[in-house]
């Protein structure tokens, strides 16, 4: 092994990297917003291809435009050859990937692609290619150089191909107004969709409903704290919620009251308790907590009491 700075190394990489994702801004003209048009307008699918790394780029680009509302599938232009091109309609958009443009692969694809009638375009770092001359469109990603010492590894170059692909992804997003409710029907698993989809009337209706009217004694208050395990109790009165009780409270109010024969709801209770509607997201309920340091939320079914929120159950669920 030779002696080297890796850590030198590595912001050098970043750096170039980065500095090659800016440079990608001067390409942003008037075709890419064309092609953003004519993805969104179209009515079959977006079929990615390419070989090598540039065909692992377009698999990820292809998962993107998937999750956020845009048909796509991926394709290798070595396997096209071989079956694969069953998978093109009559109304799909061909995009390939390619730094140079010249692959073999690419340049045996291209013409039957081209007798099918489809648009083709490329995502090229050579304009100049046999890929570029015979695309309807072309996206620039050209790099000065790799950030491989012996400037050959697909690095820079997969990078730059890889922005794009967002960038178009981000742009198909905002124009065709792509919302985050969306997202969550199309990732319905983990934590992620979980956070976009998942409503407190999914994690409170298993939970005990504790509550005492104003006037319960002492008793009755620590009974439904105990017994319902949720820390917490409702003070209620004619179905609306008139304040709330923490273990917390009671702990308080025996620091201060000597006289607990005649201690009642009402006057431990604090009023204005926070609450939250059993339609909104969870994630809502979570940033409530926080933002107020607490571990529970009463909660509401069109005004009234339904039930208790606790903090546990958005960590059961991986909210947190």
């Amino acid at each position: 092994m030779r002696p080297i700075d890796i850590q030198v190394i590595a912001r050098q990489t970043i750096a170039q990297e980065a500095e090659a994702v800016r440079q990608l801004a001067a390409f942003i003209n008037e075709e890419f917003e064309e092609i953003v048009k004519k993805i969104a307008a179209c009515r079959g699918k977006m079929i990615f291809s390419g070989v090598g790394k540039s065909a692992a780029v377009a698999q990820k680009i292809v998962a993107t435009f998937n999750s956020t509302g845009t048909q796509a599938a991926f394709m290798h232009a070595a396997d096209a050859v071989h079956g694969d091109l069953g998978l093109v309609q009559k109304e799909d958009i061909i995009m390939i990937l390619s730094k140079s443009g010249e692959s073999p692969e690419i340049r045996l694809l291209l013409p039957l692609i081209k007798n099918f009638g489809n648009t083709v375009i490329a995502i090229t770092g050579n304009t100049g290619s046999f890929l570029a001359a015979e695309a309807d469109h072309i996206l620039n990603t050209t790099v000065s150089n790799e950030a491989c010492p012996n400037n050959l590894a697909p690095t820079t170059s997969t990078t730059a191909q890889m922005v794009m692909g967002d960038a178009l992804a981000i742009c198909l997003m905002e124009y065709k107004g792509f919302t985050s409710e969306n997202f969550g029907r199309f990732h319905p698993g983990g934590t992620l969709g979980k956070r976009l989809y998942l409503k407190v009337s999914d994690l409170f209706d298993k939970n005990t409903q504790p509550g005492v009217s104003p006037g319960s004694d002492l008793k009755e208050v620590i009974v439904a704290i105990t017994q319902n395990r949720m820390g917490a109790t409702a003070v209620i009165k004619d179905g609306a919620i008139t304040g709330i009780i923490t273990d917390g409270d009671l702990r308080r109010m025996l620091q201060k009251e000597a006289d607990l024969l005649h201690i009642r709801a009402e006057d431990i209770m604090s009023k204005n308790p926070k609450c939250i509607e059993e339609d909104q997201l969870a994630v809502a309920a979570l940033n409530r907590m926080r933002k107020n340091n607490i571990n529970q939320l009463l909660v509401t079914r069109n005004g009234l009491y339904a039930g208790v929120l606790h903090l546990h159950d958005l960590v059961r669920e991986g909210i947190i």
